[in-house]
Order: C-alpha cells, then structure tokens, then sequence
C-alpha cells in the first residue's frame, strides 16, 4: 500500500497578494476627517472607516489578508490590517480620526498603534465592548 503522501503548505500568514489587491482598488471620495471603527474579538479583526455620517469607504479584515485560523485574532494580524486601512486612508486625504472599538479580543491596541503611525490626528478613543449587566440565567443546581 505504501506511505500516504501529506503535503503541507508554508505558514498560514499574510499573503502579500492578497494584500496587493486590496490596496489596488481605487478610492472615489475625499474627506478630512472620518470613524475608525475596531472590532477585536477572539477570532478575528475587522477595520471600518467611515465618514461622519457613516458611509463606509475603507475596511478590511484579517480574513481578507490571508491570515487563517487562530492566527486571524493575533495583534500581529491587527496591525497589518491597520496598514492597508492606513495607506488606503492616506489616499482619501484624512487628516483626523474618531476611533471606536469593540470588542475583547487582543489587537484592539495594536491596529490603533499601526493606524496612529500614519499620522492621523486622534481625536478621541470610545470604548462601546458590550458588557452584560446580569448576563444569561444560571443553571438549575445539580441534585445528586
């Protein structure tokens, strides 16, 4: 019957064509200043920027960049997420940026820091993670 074959493929990580295109799609719009939007969580990382009224005109995901499995939850994944968002911003000619994140996840800080190296004015950081105030009914009590 002989040896089974495994082929494995080299480290799930950024794929820089996937990278590539998505910087490759022309931006419209002009603005001065916009919301990012950061939402963080276990598994993944999305970006949004918005203008003020709240039309999207960039976003990007981990996903989207090739990242695959846990690695998609990663700061690392986050911040290069961040820098396409970013080079796509620098063409729409922002100058200042509400930042909104969401989320419990471990690239909050890090696509903020990545986004924040452009050199986008801050104007303010709103956390709005959803929090429950009593959460979900508990279980009955176990009766041996």
């Amino acid at each position: 019957m002989g040896k089974k074959r495994v082929v494995k493929k080299a480290g799930a990580g950024l794929d820089k064509a996937l990278k590539a295109r998505s910087l490759s799609k022309g931006l419209k719009k002009k603005l001065s200043s916009g919301i990012l939007y950061v939402e963080a969580t276990y598994n993944n990382s999305k970006l949004t920027l918005t203008d003020e009224s709240g039309n999207v005109i960039v976003w990007s995901t981990s996903g989207a960049l090739g990242f695959k499995g846990a690695k998609k939850g990663t700061p690392y994944a986050a911040s290069e997420i961040a820098k396409v968002v970013g080079e796509k911003a620098t063409a729409t000619g922002l100058k200042e940026v509400r930042v909104i994140v969401k989320g419990v996840g471990s690239g909050r800080e890090a696509a903020i820091r990545s986004f924040a190296s452009f050199g986008f004015q801050i104007n303010s950081i709103e956390d709005r993670t959803p929090v429950p105030h009593n959460g979900p009914k508990a279980k009955k009590p176990r009766r041996v």
